[in-house]
């Protein structure tokens, strides 16, 4: 797979790869003065960072912006507690969206991912994000939600304003964050009211669908609040919806970069999972995570006062030259592939597993489906905001059929 042009405009994933090598080469862990946070950067250091919940918290409420209509979805959103609350959150809904569940919908994954590039069959040239990386988890999650059909559309809105990005510059301050939360908290109530109205009618009628389930979940007598039940749909949409979507323009972008990939691929169609992880690694949607100092910490010779913001960087932790070889080069037979995108510790993604399974659904049918796939023009590539996620937004694809 190669792009048509034969002197490529230089690409925004190089400058992010540019800006964590030289993160690395400050140091493991440096104060960023301009943000006033703390970046840990190595591959050690980092796992270190997300494994210890008493030291570093992931309750970011003492230091955050408030904002009251994003306060109603921190109630089941475990990824913002620490144990022992993450523990019966994660617990709860552990019952609900089981590995059973997530693998259950692989024939109903091919079936969109058909009825997607149905609608592009007579083209040569598509938007990939457009027509396939986007929808696809949305209407996946939609579904598994027991969301009505005619009701897919507004996901896709609401995911699309959420990370959108385009209130925020390429480094923003506590002062931009509080502005985008501001500009974005009418698509929050929208939805808060949308999915708190859908989980009342399904306690009254329920059916097999993961709210249905939800609902029932019990854990020793404690059952999930409607309100809870908000917060966790909410992070299904982050988790379940934007990782895949990123993950597939960066695969495919990646491979253009490197020649010959997709034909590999195509002759050991078996060595997608490996390929996936290795484009998690390389271009990691979220490349940081945040704790929250919550009790005296000295780090590499520095001592970190409690309620210090650290910012363990994934991007820059996977490409340390200490753990992986050749850290910055595409090897989709890598193995060990141990990186860090999914984080580390009790709070690894609850999305992973669907995202990993929709991205490998979906890369196997454009193998299948095109003989060759290659991007015709960077120029026309359009990327999402790097200080929300790495990833592209538009992607211009030239396609062969056998």
């Amino acid at each position: 797979m190669t792009s048509n042009e034969t002197a490529q405009p230089h690409l925004p994933f190089a400058d992010l790869t540019d800006r964590w090598r030289s993160l690395r080469e400050t140091g493991p862990v440096r104060h960023d003065e301009a943000q006033g946070v703390w970046r840990v950067v190595d591959y050690q250091g980092v796992a270190a960072v997300l494994a210890d919940q008493a030291t570093y918290s992931s309750d970011m409420t003492p230091i955050a912006p408030t904002q009251e209509d994003f306060a109603a979805f921190t109630q089941g959103n475990f990824v913002g507690m620490d144990p022992p609350e993450h523990r019966k959150f994660r617990t709860l809904v552990s019952q609900a969206f089981t590995p059973r569940v997530v693998h259950g919908l692989e024939p109903r994954i091919e079936a969109v991912c058909r009825r997607l590039l149905d609608t592009v069959a007579d083209h040569d040239r598509f938007d990939v994000v457009d027509t396939l990386a986007h929808p696809l988890p949305i209407i996946v999650i939609a579904e598994l939600l027991g969301i009505p059909a005619e009701d897919h559309p507004l996901f896709q809105e609401w995911a699309a304003t959420l990370f959108g990005g385009d209130q925020l510059g390429d480094a923003p301050d506590a002062a931009d964050l509080e502005r985008a939360l501001e500009a974005i908290a009418p698509t929050v109530r929208e939805m808060h009211g949308y999915v708190l109205d859908h989980i009342r009618h399904r306690r009254a009628h329920p059916a097999d669908d993961l709210i249905s389930k939800l609902i029932a979940a019990d854990v020793d007598g404690v059952r999930l609040t409607d309100q809870e039940m908000v917060g966790f749909v909410a992070l299904l949409l982050v988790a379940g919806h934007i990782t895949t979507t990123a993950l597939l323009g960066n695969a495919l972008v990646a491979f253009d970069q490197n020649p010959g990939t997709l034909t590999a691929l195509r002759a050991e169609p078996d060595q997608l999972p490996e390929a996936v992880e290795e484009i998690l690694r390389l271009l990691p949607p979220f490349p940081e995570l945040g704790r929250r100092v919550n009790r005296p910490v000295v780090l590499d010779g520095h001592e970190l006062p409690v309620n210090s913001l650290v910012m363990a960087h994934l991007g820059a932790a996977n490409r340390d030259p200490g753990r992986f070889a050749a850290p910055d080069s595409l090897d989709i037979n890598r193995s060990p592939n141990n990186h860090l995108t999914f984080g580390h510790g009790i709070h690894f993604c609850f999305g992973a597993p669907l995202a990993r399974l929709e991205a490998r659904i979906a890369l196997r049918m454009l193998l299948d489906d095109y003989s060759d796939l290659a991007i015709p023009s960077y120029h026309d590539i359009t990327y999402q905001n790097p200080a929300v996620i790495v990833g592209v937004r538009h992607l211009p694809v030239q396609v062969k059929r056998p």
